[in-house]
């Protein structure tokens, strides 16, 4: 059943191997329901897939083969909390690895255009330290790495 607010994704045919994607790589994630034309239609054919209800960490989905007309941008993206530095490369590696590309400050693009920001959340700590001195050492830190560093991180704020 689809939840009664759903994040809809665009996508140029691809919504399947997206929703495959996402919930092999990312926890709490899984692929519900797909849909596939009953028909032939303008854009498609029988069999063809419409939609694809997924979970990403545990935020509802769909995934829409809307065709070629729109694309993702940096207006919309997925910011996933890691607890270490593991599971950060873990979830970069795998993102940009497969077929993505590197951003700057913790943000990457998966293969089909959508944007993910991948945040250790002792960055958010450190941005947010009481001590202001702190907070723009390592922010500052932050603002030259492409893949968040904790080590670095950790030590800019410590001065």
């Amino acid at each position: 059943m689809v939840p009664k607010n759903t994040i809809c994704l665009w996508y140029d045919g691809t919504a399947l191997d997206a929703a495959t994607f996402y919930a092999a790589t990312f926890p709490d994630s899984s692929v519900g329901t797909v849909l596939r034309a009953p028909a032939d239609y303008p854009a498609g054919k029988q069999g063809d897939v419409l939609t694809v209800e997924f979970t990403v960490i545990g935020i509802p989905c769909l995934g829409l083969n809307g065709g070629p007309e729109f694309t993702h941008n940096e207006a919309f993206s997925f910011q996933v909390a890691t607890d270490d530095q593991a599971e950060t490369d873990r979830l970069w590696n795998a993102v940009v690895g497969n077929g993505g590309q590197e951003s700057a400050c913790g943000w990457c693009k998966d293969k089909w255009g959508l944007s993910w920001q991948i945040t250790p959340r002792a960055l958010t700590a450190a941005i947010a330290d009481p001590d202001p001195a702190a907070a723009k050492r390592a922010f500052e830190a932050m603002m030259q790495m492409t893949k968040i560093d904790i080590a670095a991180i950790e030590a800019a704020r410590r001065g």
